[in-house]
């Protein structure tokens, strides 16, 4: 009695334990990077069985009405599991989406100012408006007190200071 007892305790403190050596050694204590994929894996999940769950039915009742009987359930297992595998990347990028912008919304925000940020950059244009550009973005994504920046002038020696921006 006392010997299933002590390995009871023992198991009990075991688990927690190692849990937290696990949280320890893969940075999961970012809580915000675990209910983030928490999110995203349970409404993947949820969605893909329901998709499934409608194509296993929907076209087993297709193959019974065109008389295939009972040959046709294990085509329709196999066609339902290849369109629910095909579906995993895409809807993970969806539901990623949806829920960085349901719930992370200001960062959402920031990572679409960046990437429009980045395709301005590409197309070029004079360095005045860039300037005021980056700054513009820095100062709606970051939010910093102040800001600056520095352009050196290109092709010139490094005996001067460079220009300054700043706001």
């Amino acid at each position: 009695m006392s010997i299933s007892l002590g390995l009871q305790v023992g198991l009990g403190l075991a688990v927690p334990a190692v849990m937290a050596m696990t949280i320890l050694r893969h940075h999961m204590y970012d809580i915000d990077r675990v209910i983030n994929r928490t999110l995203v894996y349970g409404a993947l999940t949820a969605v893909l069985a329901v998709v499934y769950a409608g194509c296993v039915l929907g076209l087993g009742s297709i193959a019974r009405s065109l008389g295939g009987g009972g040959s046709g359930r294990g085509v329709v297992v196999a066609a339902s599991t290849l369109a629910v595998a095909a579906l995993v990347r895409p809807m993970r990028r969806r539901v990623q989406s949806a829920i960085d912008r349901r719930f992370y919304r200001r960062r959402y925000d920031a990572g679409r100012t960046i990437g429009s940020f980045a395709s301005r950059l590409r197309g070029g244009g004079d360095l005045e408006s860039l300037s005021r550009d980056l700054i513009s973005v820095v100062t709606e994504t970051m939010q910093p007190a102040a800001i600056s920046v520095w352009l050196s002038a290109h092709g010139a020696p490094e005996s001067g200071a460079p220009d300054a921006v700043s706001t």
